[in-house]
């Protein structure tokens, strides 16, 4: 579908208006908004993040990978939402298929560059970025199960110790929130609901974050803002707090 849709703006691009291809060579390029468009200065030793993948952080790595490709626009390659143009035999190649084998390859060595050289062979010979992305995923993506568990386990027991500031305990626990809701596999809800839910959420974190201050300094602030029959803000929490 989304394929379909690059299509057609491509077409769009290089038809004339009778239905007709356009043989103006200065119309026939690829134009910037698509994901086929490779800008002038991309090359293959461009580097998407400094996370290598090395067998031991395969957690952190996709992510960064895909916000890598998302600003390059060529996060679609590794998704296959852009699919390999076939030539049949005796057809000359189109602008669209040498664009797709370009881009391809281009994705590929960005890849290869932000994985250690010891994995290196068990990817050369993977044909389309869609398929490396797939095998890496299939080898070494794990059940997040352990890592949730872990995760409840340090926000059930984060506090604010002794002579940490509010701002270092604020910190540790938002890091904690961010990292679990990026392994969360919850979909975003789209109906009526989200804004509650999206309340619900908002006020267990304003109830966690008291919760954890220290009793003997904060624990009149936390009484008074407890009190308060909407205290949903995290963020007036924190300021109020501080």
């Amino acid at each position: 579908m989304a394929s379909e849709y690059y299509r057609s703006i491509f077409d769009s691009i290089i038809t004339k208006g009778d239905g007709s291809k356009n043989t103006d060579k200065k119309l026939e390029q690829i134009p910037p908004s698509l994901p086929l468009y490779l800008h002038p200065s991309n090359s293959p030793s461009l580097m998407l993040t400094q996370t290598i993948f090395n067998d031991d952080s395969y957690d952190l790595w996709p992510d960064a990978v895909r916000n890598g490709l998302d600003a390059k626009n060529k996060l679609e390659f590794i998704e296959g939402l852009v699919k390999k143009h076939v030539v049949n035999e005796g057809e000359v190649e189109t602008l669209e298929a040498v664009a797709w084998k370009q881009c391809n390859a281009m994705v590929k060595a960005w890849l290869r560059s932000v994985i250690d050289i010891k994995l290196h062979p068990s990817i050369t010979f993977s044909g389309t970025v869609t398929e490396i992305w797939k095998e890496l995923m299939e080898r070494h993506a794990s059940g997040n199960a352990p890592l949730m568990y872990q995760l409840k386990s340090e926000l059930n027991d984060c506090r604010q110790e002794k002579n940490q500031s509010v701002v270092e305990y604020y910190t540790k626990l938002k890091s904690i929130w961010d990292e679990f809701a990026n392994y969360s596999r919850v979909s975003q809800c789209t109906c009526g609901a989200a804004t509650v839910l999206t309340k619900e959420r908002e006020e267990e974190k304003v109830h966690q974050f008291l919760m954890g201050l220290d009793d003997l300094l904060y624990g009149h602030i936390r009484s008074n803002l407890l009190m308060e029959d909407d205290i949903t803000s995290l963020c007036r929490a924190y300021a109020l707090v501080l």
